[in-house]
């Protein structure tokens, strides 16, 4: 079973008390996330292989480590997944950003899918699913099994917050993928929105209703 990280550093906790409030305005908003977003990165990719080289400084030669391994994709599950980009990019600049396109049937509350664009060499990267909510956990499941189902074999998921139905779901359907949140909330209400929460993270981002 793939594990689950919740990341709890201070800056994030703090940073996320503002996202959550209703008064912060979609600026702001997008600011938080993408700032959550670079902290989370740092955590999402401890495990990153290293190898060592030698350089030169000022002073002296010496052996040093630089990443290396499998190449990285950042794959936002649209739209929401857009916010969570630019945070992991300034850490991650060599990352290539893929997209899937899904959307949530208001009547049947499951996945459509409208658009999937990919690096051509996903098959030779670690994967890293953005979605700021997981919520039913349907979107995050179906995207994950769009980047299977073309090749992708190392795959992990980062959301800012999630339900538990969320995070069950995700694991009974793919037991391979770690998780990665900044925060497990209460529940699912009635609407499929996670309780506390912070709203529509698409709607809030992008100022629409």
């Amino acid at each position: 079973m793939g594990k689950v990280v919740v990341l709890d550093h201070p800056l994030i906790k703090h940073k996320l008390t503002f996202i959550r409030d209703k008064n912060t305005g979609s600026k702001e908003f997008r600011e938080l996330v993408k700032e959550v977003s670079m902290l989370m990165a740092y955590e999402v990719t401890r495990d990153l292989y290293l190898e060592e080289v030698e350089i030169e400084t000022p002073l002296t030669k010496t052996k040093s480590q630089i990443i290396s391994g499998k190449k990285l994709g950042l794959i936002p599950i649209l739209r929401a997944g857009l916010g969570m980009v630019d945070g992991m990019l300034s850490i991650l600049p060599a990352a290539k950003v893929g997209h899937i396109g899904l959307y949530r049937d208001p009547e049947t509350l499951k996945p459509v899918e409208y658009y999937c664009k990919l690096p051509y060499d996903i098959e030779e990267r670690d994967l890293i699913v953005l979605d700021p909510m997981l919520a039913t956990g349907g979107s995050a499941v179906a995207g994950i099994q769009f980047l299977k189902n073309r090749g992708g074999n190392s795959i992990k998921l980062v959301c800012l917050i999630a339900a538990p139905e969320g995070i069950e779901k995700v694991q009974n359907a793919h037991p391979d993928v770690d998780i990665f949140v900044a925060s497990i909330d209460e529940k699912l209400n009635e609407d499929a929105y996670i309780v506390p929460g912070l709203g529509d993270a698409g709607d809030r981002l992008f100022g629409t209703k």
